[in-house]
C-alpha cells in the first residue's frame, strides 16, 4: 500500500528506496523483539535451574555463565532493536500521507474542478498593488525598508480592511458554524511542528529563533491542532471544532521568483484557520462541511471562485485529500488560491499522539484531523480590490463586510 501511495504521488523513484528500507528495518526490529523474548524465557529458565541446583547443593557455575551470556545477548539485541526503531521512525517522519482512493493520480495537471460559484469578471482593470498605492492602502516600499522584501505594511483603510476581514470571518465561524474561538501562540516548539508534519520535511521554509528552540508558526493549524497533543479525548465530545486568527510566517525558500508582485506571495500574512477533530468514520463528511464553511466566506464577499480537488502529486505532505479554493483576480488575470481544506485522516494524530476513547471501556483510537483556511487574507484583499473596482476607480466594499469596515466603498 505504501509503495503504491508513493507511486500515485509521483514519488516512487525518490521515496521508493526509503519505503524498501523501512520494510527491512521493520522486519529487523520484529526479529530482534522476538529474539529478545526467546532469550528472556531461556534466561528465566536458567535462573530457575540455578536456584534448584543450589538448593540441591549441586554446582551451578555453568548455568550461571549461560545466564550471563543470555543477558549479554539480550542487551545487544535491545541496542539493535532501538537502532532499527530510531532509523525507522526517522524514515517514516519523512514519508507523506497516503492519499484517499478518490484522489486523482498524477501531478497538478490532473487537478479537477469540482464546482464553481459566481461569474468571474473579464481580465482587465488595475492590479491590486496599483489600487493599493492609489488609495494609500498598501505600502510595499516601507514594508521592505523596515523588514525586507516580502513584508507588507497596510495603512489607513487598508489596515481597517484587514481588521474588518478578520472580525467578519471569526464572527461567521463562531456564531454560525459552531467553532470555538482560540487565541494561540505565534511560536511553537519542535514537537508541535513535527506533530502536524511541518518538520522535518519543510524546515528550510520555517523561521526559527536563534536562542530558543522555537519556530514562528506558518499557520494557526500548528498550535491549534497540537492543543490536544498527547491527550485522550472523550468520544462523546467529537467532533470538535476551533477557529483561530494568527499571523503566519513562511520563508518560502523553495518558491523564489513565483508570484512576487503585490500581495501574492509574502513572508508574513494574516489568516483565520479552521480545525476539526473527529472519529475516522466521520472525516469524509467533516471535510465537506469544513470546505463549505470556507466557501460561505467567499460567497458573502461576493468573490467568484472554483473548488479544485488536488491530484495525489499536488496534495500536501500531511494531507490525504485536499480541496483548494481559488478566486479569480481580473487585475492580474489569475486564479488565486485562498484556502486549502484538507483531511489528514490519522496522519497528524499518530505523529502528535491524539487519541479518543469511543466509549467507556473501549480501546482508544486515533482521531482524524482536518483543517482549512477560513480564509487567508492577502489574496482575498487582492481579489476584493481587483474584482470590486469600479469604472470611476473606487472599490465597492461587499455588503457583508460593511458593518465591520464602516463604509460602503474605498476611494
Amino acid at each position: 500500500m505504501l509503495r503504491d501511495a508513493m507511486r500515485r504521488r509521483g514519488k516512487h523513484d525518490t521515496l521508493g528506496p526509503m519505503v524498501d528500507r523501512a520494510v527491512a528495518l521493520d522486519a529487523e526490529r520484529r526479529a530482534a523483539i522476538q529474539a529478545v523474548e526467546e532469550k528472556k524465557a531461556a534466561r528465566n529458565a536458567a535462573s530457575q535451574q540455578v536456584a534448584q541446583r543450589k538448593k540441591a547443593g549441586q554446582p551451578a557455575d555453568e548455568v550461571v555463565a549461560r545466564s550471563k551470556a543470555l543477558g549479554d545477548d539480550i542487551a545487544a539485541l535491545d541496542v539493535r532493536q532501538a537502532a532499527a526503531q530510531e532509523e525507522l521512525d526517522r524514515i517514516l517522519s519523512e514519508l507523506p500521507n497516503i492519499t484517499l482512493p478518490d484522489v486523482p493520480e498524477g501531478d497538478e495537471s490532473a487537478n479537477t474542478v469540482t464546482r464553481t460559484w459566481g461569474t468571474p469578471k473579464p481580465v482587465g482593470g488595475l492590479p491590486h498593488w496599483e489600487i493599493g498605492e492609489k488609495f494609500g492602502l498598501i505600502d510595499l516600499a516601507r514594508g521592505a525598508k523596515v523588514s525586507g522584501s516580502g513584508f507588507v505594511v497596510y495603512r489607513g483603510a487598508g489596515a481597517r480592511l484587514q481588521r474588518a476581514l478578520i472580525s467578519f470571518m471569526l464572527d461567521t465561524h463562531t456564531r454560525e458554524h459552531g467553532y470555538e474561538e482560540a487565541w494561540v501562540p505565534f511560536f511553537v516548539n519542535r514537537e508541535s511542528m513535527v506533530g502536524t508534519g511541518q518538520l522535518p520535511k519543510f524546515e528550510e521554509d520555517m523561521y526559527a529563533l536563534r536562542d530558543d528552540p522555537l519556530f514562528a508558526i506558518p499557520t494557526a493549524e500548528v498550535p491549534v491542532t497540537n492543543l490536544f497533543r498527547d491527550e485522550m479525548l472523550d468520544g462523546a465530545t467529537l467532533p470538535q471544532a476551533m477557529t483561530a486568527y494568527s499571523a503566519c510566517f513562511r520563508r518560502e525558500a523553495g518558491a523564489a521568483g513565483k508570484d512576487t508582485r503585490g500581495l501574492l506571495r509574502v513572508h508574513q500574512f494574516d489568516k483565520v484557520e479552521l480545525v476539526r477533530w473527529c472519529a475516522p468514520e466521520e472525516s469524509a463528511a467533516q471535510h465537506e462541511l469544513l470546505t463549505g464553511h470556507a466557501e460561505t466566506i467567499l460567497q458573502r464577499l461576493e468573490l467568484p471562485y472554483r473548488v479544485l480537488l488536488l491530484a495525489a502529486g499536488d496534495t500536501g505532505f500531511s494531507s490525504a485529500k485536499t480541496y483548494d479554493l481559488e478566486v479569480f483576480a481580473p487585475g492580474v488575470g489569475k486564479w488565486l488560491e485562498v484556502s486549502s481544506c484538507s483531511n489528514f485522516t490519522d496522519f497528524q494524530a499518530r505523529r502528535a499522539n491524539i487519541r479518543y476513547r469511543p466509549a467507556p471501556g473501549e480501546k482508544p483510537r486515533f482521531v482524524h484531523t482536518l483543517n482549512g483556511s477560513g480564509l487567508a487574507l492577502p489574496r482575498i484583499v487582492a481579489a476584493i480590490l481587483e474584482h470590486h473596482q469600479q469604472p470611476n476607480g473606487s472599490v465597492i466594499v461587499p455588503a457583508a463586510l460593511r458593518p465591520y469596515f464602516g463604509a460602503d466603498r474605498i476611494g
